[in-house]
């Protein structure tokens, strides 16, 4: 594998690193900013949404203008997200740089995807893909946990100074590792957005809302659910996100090894797995060791959804899977936004920290019950086109003899 691989796997390390971090710092920067914890929930949101928009606009401008350097300017704008987070000197501030560092992460991944792919040969195609999400997994076990006991320890600004410092390796490798591509050919808008037209793939990036915001409607809120609910010191939170990320890890190999063979079981177990945890998270949260256990369990069933989810509406994308794509990078997000609200929502209501959990629950279960529908509009739409086929001139022509 080329060298130019390890760049771009550093820069989904940072990414990975600054949308995640944030879940384990939100006491501390509602307590430097003197906000409440609801309201720190807004930076989760702000990036979630931030990468919504993001992903397809720079997704769209990154046929203008060759790879490499689109990949340098959007690592530009994730080191300037995190500097300015960094140092921020009011909490609008540090919101406006969480939505800035967002702009780079959806586009980063779809057009990091297509060059890593174009590095080697066709063989290898989907190994270099893998090991360029293999930053954004390390992240999760590596990063984050770090990032927090960092933050916690010395203060969460130099957890973004050090992500803004890694945005910098990252981008330096891509300078220095990737070679010059040719610029791809200007993408037809129309066709596709004429994707969008297509119910199935509007139901994949509803499933892909919902039931990643599930997960997000528990982790956001995870720092105080814990010490306030559990009884773990601060520092343990470090440990958990361990545990979280771990999970992520085993739930993304096995979703990934799944769904090739059974697309659509594989999404019915793992959304209906995830609304029974998450529900029981309520109980389970005021128990350490339950706790440790259910984190793993949400991680590794909120992401044995996302390759069959990410499959499915590219599946349903016919001909035009690029923009579907990056729009279903910011339905992830936008789940994360949804549900990050919501919890804080219920969470200022007096509802108590292990509300969210509750929310994630109902918002996995209406994934689940739009995988159904879908499942059963597609059988019908098969047998409508299998009956139509059966019945067409062209089946039924009479050879006459003479």
């Amino acid at each position: 594998m080329p060298l130019a691989l390890l760049a771009l796997a550093i820069g989904a390390f940072g990414i990975g690193t600054t949308e995640f971090v944030i879940m384990g710092l939100l006491p501390q920067v509602a307590g430097d900013f003197g906000v409440s914890i609801p309201t720190a929930g807004l930076l989760v949101t702000g990036y979630a949404l931030g990468v919504v928009i993001g992903a397809p606009l720079m997704t769209v401008l990154g046929t203008k203008i060759p790879r490499k350097r689109m990949l340098m300017l959007l690592m530009g704008l994730f080191i300037l997200g995190n500097l300015l987070s960094a140092v921020a000197p009011s909490f609008s501030v540090m919101l406006i740089g969480r939505v800035v560092a967002s702009l780079a992460h959806g586009a980063f991944f779809g057009i990091g995807s297509v060059v890593a792919a174009e590095l080697v040969a066709p063989d290898k195609k989907a190994g270099a893909i893998a090991m360029m999400f293999t930053g954004l997994t390390v992240a999760n076990v590596v990063g984050v946990p770090l990032g927090t006991l960092v933050g916690q320890s010395v203060g969460w600004r130099v957890t973004f100074a050090i992500v803004a410092g890694l945005g910098v390796i990252g981008l330096a490798g891509i300078a220095k590792l990737v070679p010059d591509l040719p610029k791809p050919e200007g993408v037809r808008l129309r066709h596709e957005l004429a994707a969008f037209k297509n119910t199935q793939v509007l139901l994949a990036m509803a499933m892909t809302v919902l039931g990643f915001g599930g997960v997000f409607a528990a982790i956001t809120y995870i720092a105080p659910m814990m010490t306030h609910v559990a009884g773990f010191a601060d520092g343990s939170v470090t440990w958990l996100l361990v545990l979280f990320g771990l999970g992520m890890v085993g739930g993304n190999l096995v979703g990934g090894k799944f769904a090739d063979r059974a697309l659509m079981p594989m999404l019915y177990v793992s959304l209906a797995a995830l609304a029974v945890v998450l529900a029981l998270f309520t109980v389970t949260a005021h128990n350490k060791i339950a706790a440790a256990v259910t984190i793993a369990l949400i991680g590794a069933l909120g992401f044995a959804t996302v390759p069959p989810l990410q499959k499915r509406v590219l599946d349903q994308a016919h001909g035009a899977p690029t923009l579907a794509s990056a729009v279903n990078i910011g339905a992830f997000n936008l789940g994360n936004a949804l549900s990050a609200w919501l919890g804080g929502i219920v969470i200022a209501a007096g509802f108590g920290y292990t509300a969210p959990n509750w929310v994630g629950a109902v918002l996995a279960a209406a994934a689940l019950v739009l995988a159904i529908l879908s499942a059963a509009l597609e059988r019908r739409t098969n047998a409508r086109g299998a009956v139509v086929a059966a019945g067409t001139p062209s089946e039924q022509r009479t050879v006459v003899h003479h």
